[in-house]
């Protein structure tokens, strides 16, 4: 099983590595029937990639801040939809890196994780590629819309002009998971999704998600969907959450009878 895991906004790879190592060892179980793999990568504009640090910062009541960056809605969403097709240019290529001389590699499940900007990116991964089958969003949202407008709110900016143009909300409103779960092709189908947040959350507040994710989410019969939300808890991810992620994916992603990573 391949895991990918995410990092959040200002933040690098390296930074999620304590995690990984985290999961690693809590999935280390006698009861175990397949391996984990665990990539992480510098998402768009961070890390190695940085091109322009004004880029990742977000609104300001203060519009004259330099840190006040007025294409935030715009930039955010570049880099979470840029991640998403990362994870899946990944997916087309990394078997053949680390399988060359197979015929038929050996992954069974690739599966995707991530925290604040990587938990939005999850979620945009799990509604744009059917071959990722499991999922965990930390502190992530999977409608835009929702979460932008409080944003907005929050910082006396106005959803128009270039703040908002309409061919951006046009473009969300086509490509956003909250508005792809209607019909036979809801790209959640059949796959599982751990969702976790903080009640206290005012970042990425859990009022933005929870209409989505408790009432038109639709894993159907064969999918497994879990929500926690963690009384007391901000936007942060706390030692549970990695606890509850690591139960997860070993309960649902490695305890099968197979000879598959």
């Amino acid at each position: 099983v391949v895991l990918f895991l995410l990092h959040g906004r200002y933040g690098r790879a390296e930074e999620v590595d304590p995690i990984a190592r985290s999961l690693i060892e809590q999935t280390q179980t006698s009861t175990r029937a397949r391996s984990l793999l665990i990539i992480t990568f510098d998402q768009r504009n961070h890390g190695k990639r940085l091109v322009e640090r004004k880029g990742n910062e977000a609104w300001s009541k203060d519009k004259t801040s330099l840190k006040h960056n007025e294409r935030h809605a715009i930039d955010m969403y570049a880099i979470q939809t840029g991640t998403a097709r990362d994870v899946s240019l990944l997916i087309d290529f990394l078997p053949s890196f680390l399988y060359p001389d197979n015929e038929a590699h050996p992954i069974a499940e690739w599966a995707v994780a991530g925290i604040s900007l990587g938990g939005h990116a999850t979620w945009i991964t799990l509604a744009t590629d059917d071959r990722v089958t499991t999922g965990v969003p930390i502190i992530g949202c999977p409608d835009f819309s929702k979460l932008i407008a409080y944003r907005a709110k929050q910082n006396d900016v106005e959803l128009t002009g270039r703040y908002y143009p309409k061919s951006f909300k046009d473009l969300v409103a086509k490509m956003d998971p909250a508005s792809l779960t209607q019909g036979p092709l809801n790209p959640f189908l059949g796959k599982k999704v751990l969702v976790l947040s903080g009640a206290n959350d005012t970042l990425v507040p859990w009022e933005a998600s929870e209409e989505f994710v408790t009432q038109k989410l639709n894993v159907g019969t064969t999918g497994l969907k879990k929500v926690i939300v963690s009384e007391g808890v901000g936007h942060e991810c706390t030692e549970r959450m990695v606890q509850e992620m690591a139960t997860f994916v070993a309960d649902n992603c490695l305890c099968y009878k197979s000879h598959k990573l």
